[in-house]
């Protein structure tokens, strides 16, 4: 016999979305780059970790709001979604005007950054550290490479290029936040389809009511 529908489902449960996972590392990542990085008394750093909290926040409240209202819910994941893509554009900015480069999804450091499937911060910071560690022992054809400052690293697999640690950590959080949006967009899409398919809580409890009056 199948179950009655229940009029409030079970919600919730954000905290198994992986969608919230990378955002909040995200933030986790965003907030100890600012310190590091970016002047605390500019507006800038204010703005991006504001969006970074508000990406992780809204995908929390949206979910919890999901038991009444999956119109709420949808909203919310759009609002979250739409404050990583604002953070994007911040770390984007970042490099472009300090004459960083922003590194292509192939680069070698990034594919071992993916690789590794970071949960915390202190697993990209470990990341972050091995890509310093091996730039000191790097060698090239041209012998042993020179000692770095401790704010430059020389990316593996292209020995002769240095970049700054900002630019590492920078390309690690771009990395999670491209995963972040992806990972909204898909979340986006198929609440949009459930909502068209089912309706919302106004549907749901002319279903329900209906279905107890058949019982009756």
């Amino acid at each position: 016999m199948t179950e009655p529908e229940k009029l409030i489902p079970l919600h919730g449960g954000y905290r198994k979305l992986k969608s919230f996972q990378v955002a909040q590392l995200a933030y986790d990542v965003t907030v100890r780059f600012c310190n590091r990085y970016v002047e605390k008394r500019s507006r800038t750093h204010d703005q991006m970790v504001q969006a970074a909290r508000s990406g992780v926040q809204n995908i929390a409240e949206g979910s919890q709001a999901s038991g009444t209202s999956k119109k709420t819910e949808l909203k919310l994941t759009n609002v979250a979604r739409a404050s990583l893509e604002e953070l994007r554009l911040d770390y984007e900015d970042y490099l472009r005007q300090r004459g960083l480069a922003q590194w292509p999804p192939e680069h070698p450091a990034l594919m071992r950054f993916k690789a590794k499937r970071c949960a915390t911060l202190d697993e990209v910071r470990a990341w972050a550290e091995e890509e310093r560690k091996a730039a000191r022992t790097n060698t090239d054809t041209h012998g042993p490479a020179q000692k770095k400052p401790a704010a430059s690293v020389t990316v593996r697999d292209s020995p002769c290029q240095s970049v700054s640690s900002a630019e590492l950590v920078a390309n690690g959080a771009l990395s999670l936040l491209n995963l972040a949006c992806y990972l909204l967009d898909r979340q986006i899409a198929t609440l949009e389809k459930n909502f068209v398919e089912e309706g919302g809580f106004t549907e749901r409890l002319y279903r329900v009511r209906s279905q107890r009056r058949n019982r009756a």
